[in-house]
């Protein structure tokens, strides 16, 4: 009971003393329906709970949240039932608890019901962002759960740790970010890389600790000096030194390539004032103290960034031409930049609507809304690394409104985040005035104005990734619903036509499309190739797939024995024998083959649809093989056809280099049309690498046609 005395002493001081008596009533019910328990470190499990509360309550939630973060695990590990709950405390408490138990059981469904930890873990990350639209606060319970597990990491298993550091710096970390609680995400992010990277965690927070009587020695002068200029210049302010966050500087130094000493933020002051025009006021007299380094300047307040944040960055040569960096905002923003999301339950109950936390609401709607319309775990959680997750641009509309979008979106993304009528006519854009390609990369500071058609739709050329039109989520999944709602027997045709192309490509026309379908789990080919037709299944999909399931057993008609331990082919019901690859047809890992039994060179491996093999007679010396452990190359011929221009062998070769590849042999020839024939070999590693390159050599300009030779 002491440690929850010490907790009520931290309390907030708005809250009331029904909520006091309301908290005192949930910890008396958690301590009774967890007696006897304890984790696996050995301290009572009331324990976790309460701490769970007291992350809570340094973030400032309301007493609801409180009382339910005590009594989160109760339902799940105890005797006492959520009826139970909802008669002592009411709706509000029992449904956010309701919230929380519902996740962890999704937990460990996902891993009852999906063929790999990874397949759980991606339903699971997926259930906990769609409930967020129903009520945030069970999200913000689920962080503090998983930052104090953190905390206490080091009773588990070695794997585990890894496992869970690795989920925790790949979705909570970000989400915390997403919702602007920056306590919450240097906490999970120095935790995750405290056990995913030991040893280099261990060697930064050395420096940080060998520097830090001379760091802070530097920053007490340069922070005297700061105040002495802002009293004499009449702007109230604080003036502090900004603490370090070991995950931060680590990153910075992977992603700039320096060392410790190179890192500007590892000196940071933060001067907090009461209004913007001073924030733009002390920017102007820190930037006449010192000389600011060129590209190193922020205004999140201008354009804040997705989770509200709001600061002036800059960085400046100080003294002793000691770089160090500069925050500058608002006691408001602050409030916002520590706590996100979470500081506007501190005023629940307030009149006045709190415009901020309405738009990080609706964000959470329209993103949860959007996503669940994706039904494959795996395509959500990508989805959200994609679109929700990852650096931003700003962007502006002609009107002058921000538009934020992640790094790498282009005008076709920008369109669909306007509407979805604008995305699906778009024909063009202009950015800052001048013509660009829909596959230009927006930078923050653009103004994009996009050119529309009357009517008319989207193209099926947007849902191929290698072609760069789409990166978010949002505008592939409208594109999709596009094509899904044209006319089945349209998308069946276009699916037929598109597959097609791609096994001419890699010459495999002659499987049937029932089998190809069954390796895609479709019971049968129509409903395959309106996938196809309607985007929901990519080309490159494809040939990943078929390079996966030919070493499965039911593809193989002949007779599977234990195969022996070869390297690159493997002899089915034989022992060790010498093979080699049939020139006439050239397979590649990827490829369904047969082995032919010659009479002294052992067995030559050819092509199930070779016709060398569809001829021959002596049916007898055939054999089953398949493919083994790749360490090879294997020769695979190609034919370009394009116009004839200067640079087109040059252009060809330089795409094959760029993949990893190399060409053994290459004869041009040139017709009277002006056009010309390539003919090359690439030593090739399996079939995937093999559509990649003939992709981008479809893409090349002048080129018309690209494909695998027939034997």
């Amino acid at each position: 009971m002491e440690k929850f005395e010490q907790f009520l002493q931290k309390l907030d001081k708005n809250l009331s003393e029904a909520d006091m008596k309301l908290l005192r009533r949930a910890y008396q019910v958690a301590a009774r329906a967890h007696e006897g328990q304890t984790r696996l470190s050995g301290e009572p499990y009331v324990y976790h709970t309460l701490a769970v509360a007291e992350i809570l309550a340094d973030l400032h939630m309301d007493a609801a949240t409180l009382a339910a973060a005590l009594l989160h695990d109760v339902p799940e590990d105890t005797s006492v039932t959520l009826e139970d709950l909802r008669a002592q405390f009411g709706d509000e408490v029992a449904k956010l608890v309701d919230g929380v138990t519902k996740l962890e059981r999704i937990r460990e469904l996902s891993r009852s019901r999906h063929g790999t930890l990874a397949e759980a873990q991606a339903e699971n990350v997926r259930k906990i962002f769609l409930a967020m639209v129903d009520d945030i606060r069970v999200i913000m319970i689920k962080l503090a759960d998983r930052l104090h597990n953190m905390r206490t990491l080091n009773a588990l298993p070695p794997e585990k740790q890894q496992r869970i550091a690795q989920e925790t710096l790949d979705i909570y970390a970000p989400l915390a970010n997403r919702l602007g609680i920056w306590e919450l995400k240097w906490q999970l992010e120095d935790l995750a890389l405290q056990h995913l990277e030991p040893e280099e965690y261990r060697r930064i927070a050395r420096l940080l600790a060998e520097k830090r009587q001379e760091r802070e020695e530097y920053l007490q002068r340069v922070i005297a000096i700061i105040r002495n200029r802002l009293k004499e210049e009449g702007i109230v302010a604080e003036v502090t030194g900004r603490p370090k966050h070991i995950y931060s500087i680590y990153r910075k130094m992977k992603e700039k390539e320096r060392d410790f000493e190179e890192i500007y933020d590892v000196r940071g002051v933060r001067i907090i004032v009461d209004s913007v025009k001073d924030c733009y006021a002390v920017l102007g007299i820190i930037h006449t103290m010192w000389r600011p380094i060129p590209g190193q300047f922020d205004d999140y307040i201008a354009m804040p960034k997705d989770n509200l944040y709001q600061s002036l960055h800059t960085a400046v040569i100080g003294p002793e031409g000691r770089p160090f960096e500069v925050q500058i905002r608002t006691w408001d923003m602050h409030r916002v930049a520590e706590y996100g999301i979470a500081a506007h339950w501190r005023y629940k109950e307030q009149v006045r609507r709190d415009l901020s936390l309405e738009a990080k609401i609706a964000w959470l709607r329209q993103e949860s809304e959007l996503r669940r319309e994706v039904k494959d775990a795996g395509q959500f959680v990508e989805s959200l690394k994609s679109d929700v997750f990852p650096e931003r641009v700003y962007v502006f509309t002609p009107k002058g409104d921000i538009v934020d979008l992640p790094k790498g979106a282009t005008p076709v993304d920008f369109a669909y985040y306007i509407h979805t009528e604008i995305g699906h006519r778009c024909r063009g854009a202009k950015v800052n005035g001048r013509l660009v390609p829909l596959d230009y990369q927006l930078h923050t500071g653009d103004q994009v104005e996009i050119l529309t058609a009357k009517k008319g739709g989207p193209t099926r050329d947007w849902l191929n990734p290698e072609l760069g039109y789409i990166k978010t989520a949002r505008a592939r999944e409208k594109v999709r619903q596009w094509f899904k709602q044209q006319e089945r027997a349209e998308n069946i045709a276009q699916g037929r036509e598109i597959l097609e192309k791609e096994l001419q490509r890699l010459g495999l026309e002659q499987r049937p499309f029932e089998e190809i379908a069954r390796i895609f789990k479709y019971d049968n080919a129509d409903n395959f190739l309106a996938a196809i037709g309607y985007g929901d299944i990519a080309p490159q999909q494809i040939a990943a797939k078929l390079a996966d399931a030919v070493v499965q057993p039911q593809l193989f008609p002949e007779p599977i024995l234990p195969p022996p331990a070869v390297v690159g082919i493997q002899v089915k019901g034989v022992g060790d024998l010498l093979t080699r690859l049939a020139r006439c047809c050239n397979p590649v890992p990827g490829d369904p083959i047969i082995g032919y039994i010659t009479r002294g060179t052992g067995i030559t491996v050819h092509r199930q649809d070779c016709p060398n093999i569809k001829n021959i007679k002596d049916t007898e010396r055939l054999i089953g093989v398949e493919w083994g452990v790749m360490r090879e190359a294997y020769p695979v011929d190609i034919r370009i056809e394009a116009f004839d221009r200067a640079g087109l062998l040059r252009d060809v070769a330089s795409i094959v280099a760029d993949e990893g590849i190399n060409m053994s042999a290459a004869n041009v020839s040139t017709h009277a049309d002006n056009t010309a024939t390539i003919q090359a070999t690439l030593l090739i590693n399996n079939i995937q690498q093999l559509r990649n390159v003939l992709s981008r050599l479809e893409s090349l300009r002048d080129v018309l046609e690209v494909r695998r030779e027939k034997a």
